[in-house]
């Protein structure tokens, strides 16, 4: 199990216990202020401790649903505008208009750990807004796999998003020409 710091202080109850309780290899510094009981963490572990209030979204969240087997390069998770910028280097953050932010919101369980990811049909809306920063091979994929999995899909929802969301009517009909 993972522990911030502040977690480790009120188990541990001191700073000299947390130092102690590693030293003794009963705790395992992952990361500055991340703990682990656990010698080996996965990093996705330690990205979702590390930024609760991110969203995981785009080529990340494509690969976790298995839309794709592109491995991403980073790690891509949304955040409100007014969130400050996130300087770890394994980590592409898109920032998200505040109000829209939480919608499609949703936590999967992936190899064992628990993400908050965006949903199917919020990510579907994404990957069209976001068509020119993908590249064509991806985009391609992308959408076959959309067109497999379209009648699992909300479209009432997908609409939903696609209005609340800038880029309406390029989502809609891109939906129309390249998903139905």
């Amino acid at each position: 199990m993972l522990l911030s710091y502040q977690e480790c202080l009120e188990k541990y109850g001191t700073d000299y216990k947390i130092k102690k309780s590693v030293q003794e290899g009963e705790l395992y510094l992952k990361e500055k202020g991340l703990y682990s009981d656990k010698k080996y963490v996965p990093e996705l572990e330690i990205i979702s401790k590390k930024y609760p209030n991110a969203i995981i979204t785009l080529n990340s969240a494509f690969y976790y649903y298995g839309l794709t087997d592109t491995i991403p390069d980073w790690y891509y998770v949304a955040t409100p505008k007014s969130t400050r910028k996130i300087s770890d280097t394994r980590v592409k953050q898109i920032y998200e208009n505040s109000k829209a932010f939480d919608l499609g919101k949703t936590t999967i369980e992936y190899e064992g750990v628990d993400i908050v990811i965006y949903n199917k049909e919020r990510l579907l809306v994404e990957l069209i807004r976001n068509k020119h920063k993908i590249s064509f091979e991806l985009y391609k994929e992308l959408i076959t796999s959309y067109r497999k999995i379209i009648h699992e899909l909300d479209m009432m929802m997908v609409t939903e998003y696609a209005y609340e969301l800038p880029k309406t009517n390029m989502v809609m009909e891109t939906i129309k020409l390249e998903v139905l």
